[in-house]
């Protein structure tokens, strides 16, 4: 059996020989040729060079083509800021001056969305009999958040019906990008929408189960699988995402996946997760990875369960890690039987936390995986950023990524689990929700320090 046919037959409820194993492979390929990040996301023939390799040294059963949140964005009329190491942010927003801004869903022609077409079908017609290929668009949240900014949780509340009418729009271009890639050949549409994890199940049912059980329904419609991919803690918002009926939730390292798992089983779907991106695949070794994997794969069974990093692996992800979780899925014994003895060690960094208690300024901390990657981190990361104006010269504001191992042992002293999170004057304040400008001015406000 192929990979690829084990990958659509746990998505189809079977139960299969081993657990497939898909891993994002995102900007970190370009590592594997010596590229940049932005090289591989504008050049064409760096990108299939950068898949073919990765292809070849991680024995994907499955693997998506690009991992890209900001090509709907770009076509859209967002500027975005590119970078060696991670893929592009977007630093303006076109509706957040002028929210009636007239949008149309940009065609397979505008943007890099001719680039991306092409490479998918050479990459198909390279390795599409034997690996499951994903489609990633960016979910209808995240990309009114892209042309709105962070003014849109404000929206939620002032302006409920405006926000109804930008999902809608955000929707048809997710289903008009799906189209594109499943007629340039792709096996599973992944609709990839991190700040999901920031809105309670209520404001989900409210504005996001019409779009997403319409947006399922169009890829079903198209004979093709589907996968529903957030980041952060989404653990409240499982069940509401569920009953949108993709074939998968896909989810990252903050969330319990043998809990998670439960809340699949209940809708028939399949679940994917969650390695650790940063203790385990990037600051750990290829023992730690394969251990990982291993404890995930006896957790979750052969059936329902696909094995996979969090989320888009960080660019400096060795490869050797990335190989390892490989061996561990596809050779499940030997693998098991190598690291059986094998004691990961413990982080022993000692960091010093700030003297909250006699802060000449207010103090806020956004701990976040990283916000040059992450959606969800870098609108909290905006959201903060926004108190400079409210408070100009009297805040300081620092961001915490846990991709520096001093960060993760700060977390672990702070008691900080789930990431981002807004840490205010030492307080824990926000957990995987974004607060709005109000909202944060006030909890600003009311700590400040005389």
């Amino acid at each position: 059996m192929t990979g690829k046919q084990l990958v659509l037959d746990v998505l189809s409820g079977k139960e299969v020989e081993r657990v497939p194993w898909v891993p994002y492979t995102g900007v970190q390929i370009a590592s594997l040729k010596g590229y940049t990040a932005e090289e591989i996301l504008k050049d064409g023939d760096k990108l299939l060079e950068c898949l073919l390799e990765s292809n070849m040294q991680y024995s994907p059963d499955g693997q998506p083509v690009i991992f890209d949140l900001q090509i709907e964005a770009e076509a859209l009329g967002c500027d975005l800021l590119w970078a060696e190491k991670a893929p592009p942010t977007v630093c303006n927003h076109p509706l957040e001056s002028d929210r009636d801004l007239k949008l149309k869903v940009p065609g397979p022609e505008v943007g890099r969305t001719p680039l991306v077409l092409d490479v998918m079908k050479r990459f198909k017609a390279e390795v599409g009999d034997t690996t499951a290929l994903y489609g990633l668009v960016c979910g209808p949240f995240t990309l009114a958040s892209h042309l709105r900014g962070t003014n849109i949780f404000m929206d939620m509340y002032d302006d409920p019906d405006y926000v109804k009418s930008l999902l809608k729009f955000t929707t048809e271009t997710a289903k008009a990008f799906a189209d594109y890639y499943i007629d340039a050949g792709m096996d599973i549409i992944g609709a990839v929408d991190p700040l999901i994890s920031q809105i309670s199940p209520d404001s989900f049912k409210q504005f996001m189960s019409e779009p997403y059980s319409d947006f399922f329904n169009h890829v079903r419609n198209r004979g093709v699988k589907s996968s529903f991919f957030v980041c952060g803690d989404a653990t409240k918002n499982l069940e509401v995402m569920g009953a949108t009926q993709p074939d998968c939730l896909s989810i990252d390292e903050n969330i319990d996946l043998v809990k998670a798992k439960e809340v699949t089983d209940s809708f028939g779907i399949t679940i994917s997760g969650n390695i650790q991106l940063t203790v385990v695949m990037l600051l750990g070794t290829q023992q730690d990875c394969q251990k990982a994997a291993i404890e995930k794969i006896d957790q979750m069974g052969t059936k329902g369960f696909i094995l996979a990093p969090g989320c888009d692996m960080p660019f400096d992800v060795p490869k050797a890690n990335v190989i390892g979780v490989a061996q561990a899925a596809q050779d499940y014994e030997a693998t098991k039987k190598v690291i059986e003895n094998y004691t990961p060690e413990a982080l022993n960094i000692e960091v010093e936390l700030p003297d909250y208690a006699n802060l000449k300024k207010p103090l806020i901390e956004v701990f976040t995986i990283d916000s040059a990657t992450c959606a969800a981190c870098g609108y909290m990361k905006a959201a903060a950023d926004g108190m400079l104006d409210e408070f100009p010269g009297q805040i300081d504001i620092i961001e915490r990524k846990i991709t520096e191992a001093e960060n993760i042992a700060r977390c672990g002293k702070m008691g900080i689990a789930n990431l981002p999170t807004i840490v205010i004057n030492g307080e824990v304040k926000y957990i995987s929700i974004i607060p709005n400008r109000v909202e944060l001015k006030n909890a600003v406000a009311v700590k400040e320090v005389l």
